[in-house]
């Protein structure tokens, strides 16, 4: 047995049988305590996490021990003030680690890229004029591909500095391109509904899965997750005025999630933009209406996190598998639905939902397989 096991099971030992503990009270259940609160779930302790309380929350003269913080955890939990933790033994706590690794490779692109920036506009005048109609993947090809001339004392080593930067950006962007598939991937066998929200792409749908954990059964109610996104009204109001906040708590990365989501709704999705309209009418500011957008997008997530295979259509292989079958091709179907052909392509590919589009395609297949079933029939 390692050491940290054995001090695991000293730890459960002086805790004492299961049946006979309440619960037990633990700071840091996603960090350092992981490996600990999953040694105790799984040996019958109920476990739930507590805050460490703020420096001004304490009593004054109180002071700090590890014996003051146990009792502190113990009092919280009997108190009901206690969190379940999210469990680490399943697929989001992969999906977490591919999140981990695609964010540091995009971090560092953002450096590269403003590192790029500065050099060019600082260049002289020729290396500039060459390179200004360019922009992003672009100008990044293209300085990865130049050739400086090692004569010239001053665009030579500036042009091998720009080489050097845009091919570290090509390479990042390509790994991180990778761990986006990945994460798809995973999304796509453990949790497809995630997919199917609208506006919700594979970076969003990852930050609210690891949010909810590999237990979202943990989350109790539509409020719950609204409160662990940072979306929940928090009422501010004062005399004869009724309003409320934005919440400033929260998981950061599922708001900024929710808020993406928002945004893109709100950029062509028609009934996004009549309950913005809505809202305003009623007298709220645009943030205040994108708070109640984002806590309305909530109540979808969560649906969506407690039924994670219900889906809303058919995937698009599952589209591109019927049209195969009724040997019928997408320039066939996209003049009788009369629709760009790039749009059934996008589906099939799930590039894009287009939901309506899917919709009246998942229907126009189902019924030619249902004739061609009436046909073969005798």
């Amino acid at each position: 047995m390692n050491l940290p096991t054995w001090g695991y099971k000293q730890l459960a030992e002086e805790i004492g049988d299961p049946s006979g503990c309440v619960a037990v009270g633990m700071e840091g259940t996603t960090s350092y305590g992981a490996c600990l609160c999953s040694y105790l779930m799984e040996r019958g302790y109920d476990v739930f996490e507590v805050l460490r309380p703020k420096r001004e929350k304490r009593r004054v003269g109180e002071g700090k021990t590890d014996g003051i913080d146990a009792e502190h955890a113990a009092r919280a939990v009997a108190a009901g003030k206690g969190i379940v933790p999210k469990s680490h033994n399943e697929w989001v706590e992969g999906l977490r680690a591919l999140t981990v690794a695609r964010s540091i490779h995009v971090n560092i692109m953002t450096s590269v890229s403003n590192a790029i920036g500065s050099l060019l506009v600082s260049a002289p005048e020729r290396v500039r004029t060459k390179y200004r109609p360019l922009k992003g993947a672009s100008l990044y090809r293209k300085l990865g591909s130049c050739r400086p001339n090692a004569e010239d004392d001053v665009a030579g080593p500036l042009l091998a500095s720009l080489r050097a930067l845009a091919r570290t950006w090509l390479e990042l962007d390509e790994k991180a391109g990778q761990l986006e598939g990945a994460m798809h991937r995973l999304i796509e066998a453990n949790a497809p509904a995630l997919l199917q929200v609208k506006g919700c792409g594979t970076v969003n749908a990852a930050e609210l899965a690891i949010a909810a954990g590999d237990n979202p059964e943990r989350i109790p109610s539509e409020a719950s997750i609204a409160s662990i996104c940072g979306v929940s009204p928090i009422p501010a109001s004062s005399g004869k005025t009724d309003r409320h906040r934005l919440n400033r708590g929260g998981n950061r990365q599922a708001n900024k999630a929710l808020h993406m989501i928002a945004v893109s709704r709100m950029s062509g999705d028609e009934r996004t933009l009549a309950y913005m309209a809505k809202r305003k009418s009623d007298g709220k500011t645009k943030r205040e209406a994108m708070r109640c957008l984002k806590r309305f997008i909530a109540r979808e997530v969560y649906s969506t996190l407690r039924h994670p295979m219900r889906l809303k259509y058919a995937r698009g292989e599952e589209l591109a598998a019927m049209r195969k079958s009724l040997s019928l091709t997408q320039q066939q179907i996209a003049l009788e639905l009369n629709v760009p052909n790039v749009r059934l392509s996008e589906i099939e590919r799930d590039v894009c939902p287009h939901e309506e589009i899917r919709r009246e395609y998942d229907r126009y297949l189902n019924a030619k397989m249902s004739a061609s079933k009436g046909l073969d029939s005798p």
